[in-house]
């Protein structure tokens, strides 16, 4: 047991955690007919202090009497996490994000601006130096009100990294101490997107004394790939969503990538999330956004953890690891689900059968096994109250 103990000891003294900003409330909520009422944002608020959250963007709170609002008394209720309001690099915007955030008990200002060459020159009709002239201003101004600034260099993806990385050098130097790399457009490849952490990592002055983020957003599919590529070299805070909600195709899946750097102990990365209450979390955000989650969603999807196929159930009830690698309790779930369908074999009616009293042989088995595929290609999924009259019609 000592050298047992011993190895755990060992394990945990070289894990790193990577900080889990969530961005529900705001970045979340910006999907249309998404908008939560300030009494329902509260309740969500406090279970995602609860999950364990280390930052809650609670809101851009210039944009709305009711935003600047729900940030305020967001920032009154939460007691561990830090609360953070979003802004542009503009000067009444912080003005009002560190008013709305004075009652939090720890606050971070999230400022930034458009650093690519699109963004440069379509958004903002600006020079390079004038792009960094305003990310300096927007930071030290922040930095004014609050001790922990974020910086955002929005659009990063597709930003030259010689320039970013000097936006980021500059910002440092004024006192920002997140460094938010957001792939806005969902545009970058993971093994790009990882690279660009570690040319920041290693061609950024005092890149040290902050914490790299990611921020991605799904547009092709590749948000949690590109985030966890991103703490692979070297982010330790990723930007996410409980179920992956958000602008367009959405935003990191906060439930994803927790339980990826839990599933591969390898990279010595976790996070302080509570993951048994990832499923709850996730019903009570969809049920507040009227936004269903995709069944077969990774970890909070009805069928994350059913199974249908009769050579999958049947080495699930042999041994659940056979092709289940998350233990459906880690993430909230009761447990597995043995769905009935004219694709399930003898192994799975047997169990399901059990599972409500009925104990059958091999050959009363095959004999209710014979009954219950004609019922099973009559039905897309034969229940608990199908199960009896199958038995009975099989005269055992």
């Amino acid at each position: 047991m000592y050298f047992r103990d011993l190895f755990i000891l060992l394990f945990n003294f070289q894990m790193e955690y990577v900080e889990i900003f969530d961005t529900t409330l705001r970045d979340g909520e910006q999907v249309p007919g998404c908008k939560l009422d300030s009494k329902t944002k509260l309740v969500i608020a406090e279970q995602l202090d609860l999950l364990g959250v280390d930052v809650l963007e609670a809101g851009f709170p210039i944009s709305s009497p009711g935003d600047f609002k729900a940030v305020e008394d967001i920032s009154k209720l939460v007691q561990n996490a830090r609360v953070c309001g979003l802004t542009r690099a503009v000067k009444k915007d912080i003005d009002v994000a560190a008013q709305a955030l004075k009652p939090a008990k720890r606050s971070r200002i999230h400022t930034g601006i458009g650093t690519s060459k699109s963004h440069m020159r379509y958004k903002f009709n600006a020079t390079p130096d004038q792009i960094l002239e305003r990310a300096i201003a927007a930071v030290s101004h922040a930095k004014s009100y609050v001790e922990d600034v974020e910086f955002y260099a929005e659009d990063a993806g597709r930003t030259d990294n010689e320039f970013l990385a000097r936006v980021c050098e500059a910002v440092i130097k004024v006192g920002a101490t997140v460094l938010n790399i957001p792939d806005t457009t969902g545009y970058c490849l993971p093994e790009e997107y990882g690279s660009k952490m570690k040319y920041l990592k290693e061609n950024v002055k005092g890149i040290h004394k902050v914490r790299l983020s990611c921020h991605c957003h799904n547009d092709l599919g590749l948000a949690t790939a590109n985030s966890i590529a991103g703490v692979q070299h070297g982010a330790r805070q990723i930007e996410c969503t409980i179920n992956g909600i958000g602008e367009r195709a959405g935003n990191t899946s906060l439930e994803e990538v927790v339980m990826i750097l839990r599933q591969h102990p390898s990279l010595n990365l976790d996070t302080r999330i509570k993951s048994q209450m990832l499923n709850s979390l996730s019903q009570l955000v969809s049920d507040s956004m009227a936004m269903p989650v995709q069944p077969n969603k990774a970890i909070v999807g009805a069928n994350a953890f059913a199974h249908s196929s009769g050579i999958h159930q049947d080495g699930v009830i042999k041994k659940r690891e056979t092709y289940e690698i998350i233990d459906p309790k880690d993430v909230g779930v009761t447990e597995s689900s043995i769905i009935l369908t004219a694709r399930s074999g003898r192994a799975a009616l047997a169990y399901r059968a059990k599972n409500i009293g009925y104990e059958l042989d091999k050959l009363q088995l095959d004999k209710v096994y014979t009954q219950f595929l004609i019922q099973a290609d009559k039905k897309k999924e034969i229940n608990n109250d199908d199960l009896p009259k199958i038995i009975e019609a099989s005269n055992i």
